[in-house]
């Protein structure tokens, strides 16, 4: 299984940007996929999932309202699109993979995740 995540880079505060993340093949009959990001000195965070059906999408309280993670089923893909990004969005932002009990299920613990993709760095200057 591979994760290959692009799309980061360096913008300024109140810019957008569009991570993608294509996922090579799963193991699991359903599963999530979803977003962690960790910045420097930090520990690594929950940002967004979504439910195998897409049907199913949550988000952590620092990022809901302007992040919004589409998936794309037939391309096993999924796209975070990050808007009015702020200095504290600056971080490693990393694409997981993980089983879940039904199709419309998603996670929110990092343990959860059994697969991870290599990284993208967000960097957004005020």
């Amino acid at each position: 299984v591979q994760l290959q995540a692009s799309g980061g880079g360096l913008v300024q505060a109140g810019a957008s940007l569009t991570l993608s993340c294509v996922v090579s093949e799963s193991p699991f009959r359903s599963y999530a996929l979803g977003w962690f990001r960790q910045a420097p000195g930090r520990e690594r965070e929950f940002v967004g999932a979504t439910s195998w059906s897409g049907t199913t999408t949550g988000y952590a309280d620092s990022v809901k309202g302007r992040f919004t993670i589409d998936r794309d089923i037939t391309k096993n893909t999924i796209h975070p699109q990050m808007n009015s990004l702020e200095p504290e969005d600056t971080a490693i932002y990393y694409c997981v993979l993980g089983p879940t009990i039904t199709r419309s299920a998603y996670y929110t613990e990092k343990n959860q995740y059994r697969y991870w993709g290599q990284g993208t760095q967000v960097t957004v200057s005020s």
